[in-house]
């Protein structure tokens, strides 16, 4: 028995690579008090910060202690980390890599604060109408990545690993990838230049003549998402979108309305005078229209066509959403409905008329009767060729 107690000891004390069982107990404890502490330790500070900023009318601070929340509960983890490097009887390489450990625990931690942040600082830069919204979207991801890039290479030398020689490997591994990434190369310069060029925004309704007509939603660095009218996704290259001609219908500054009304030709001058008067009256006295400041709405006679006369509404309207458009337009319809026939015209439709001439109304009538008996006895005999 004195013999098991004495092994039970000697693995007790001995425990893990040196490291007894009540240590790792300990360092488990440890580690468990900073992971429950976390939480109490960020509702803290951060309700001390809102404190601090709550006489502040931004709301650029609000997100960015928003955004700090997550970085912040890593420091409980990482002071427990390094208690538990200190009281562990670590020595040799195991102590370097534990105090290496505690160190890029902590570079990770201010580097995370710091890409966290990048959100609300480049929301300021939008609010001000500095950059647009496009613009604020790739620089807050180019300097995400950037934070990011350098987080990391000194996370590596931390532990020792030199940066230089992995940058020169690298070269040469990255013309290999040039070579095969042309097209990513491609995407990446076309989202710079629709960008650049303010071609379009996220938000904005575009359209490719015959491809796609949508709603745009990102402008990422290979290809830019437009949800399309049925609410399915479609991820477009950026250098297809560059090298084509693009309507953008969120840059109108009107909705134009040009229309053609065909009327009956019993229409008289005095009605067509009325009823292109009414039109234009409702026009101009609607809210639901507006005053283009380069080209007058009217409604006037335009053309004799080739069985109507034919009258020209042009009107604008604000750049409504295609919903509150198309009510609009019904509004419109029917109204002009309502002034075409209160006045006693009608709309026209396709026709043509044929006149017959006859000098002799009793030769005519004997004609058509003998011309119609000979029409019907030829169909029926038609079928018998050899009576000729």
């Amino acid at each position: 028995m004195e013999g098991f107690i004495e092994i039970f000891t000697n693995v007790w004390e001995q425990g893990f690579f040196g490291i007894g069982i009540t240590e790792i107990i300990v360092s488990m404890l440890i580690f468990i008090a900073g992971a429950i502490s976390r939480a109490f330790f960020v509702g803290r500070v951060i309700k001390w910060l809102e404190n601090l900023t709550a006489n502040t009318t931004s709301e650029i601070d609000d997100v960015l202690l928003e955004s700090l929340k997550k970085p912040l509960g890593y420091i409980p983890m990482t002071v427990a980390l390094y208690f538990i490097t200190v009281y562990l009887p670590l020595t040799g390489v195991a102590n370097i890599f534990a105090t290496n450990l505690v160190k890029a625990m902590i570079a990770f931690t201010i580097f995370s604060a710091l890409a966290n942040s990048i959100a609300p600082i480049f929301q300021a830069f939008t609010s001000s109408s500095v950059l647009t919204r496009s613009m604020t979207m790739w620089l807050e991801r180019a300097a995400r990545i950037i934070i990011w890039i350098v987080g990391l290479g000194i996370i590596l030398d931390i532990f020792g690993i030199q940066i230089g020689p992995l940058v020169a490997g690298l070269g040469l591994f990255s013309v290999a990838v040039a070579l095969g990434a042309q097209d990513l190369f491609k995407n990446l310069i076309s989202g710079l230049l629709i960008i650049g060029e303010n071609r379009f925004q996220p938000g904005d309704r575009i359209e490719v003549p015959g491809s796609l007509h949508g709603m745009v939603e990102d402008i990422g660095f290979r290809s830019t998402l437009v949800r399309m009218f049925d609410t399915a996704p479609m991820l477009v290259p950026n250098k297809d979108l560059s090298d084509v001609k693009v309507i953008n219908h969120g840059m109108m500054e009107f909705r134009r309305i040009s229309w053609n009304l065909n009327l009956i030709y019993s229409t008289t001058q005095e009605q067509l005078a009325t009823i292109c008067d009414e039109i234009t009256a409702f026009i101009t006295t609607s809210d639901e229209f507006i005053n283009n400041p380069n080209q007058e709405s009217f409604a006037r006679t335009d053309e004799l066509g080739s069985s109507s006369i034919d009258i020209r509404v042009l009107c604008y309207t604000d750049p409504v959403g295609l919903t509150d458009f198309s009510k609009i337009k019904q509004n419109l319809i029917f109204e002009i409905i309502k002034i075409v026939r209160t006045n006693g015209s009608e709309f026209a439709y396709p026709s043509t008329s044929v006149y017959v001439e006859n000098t002799d109304p009793l030769e005519s009538s004997n004609y058509s009767t003998e011309g119609l008996k000979a029409k019907d006895i030829s169909h029926a005999s038609a079928p018998d060729k050899g009576d000729d």
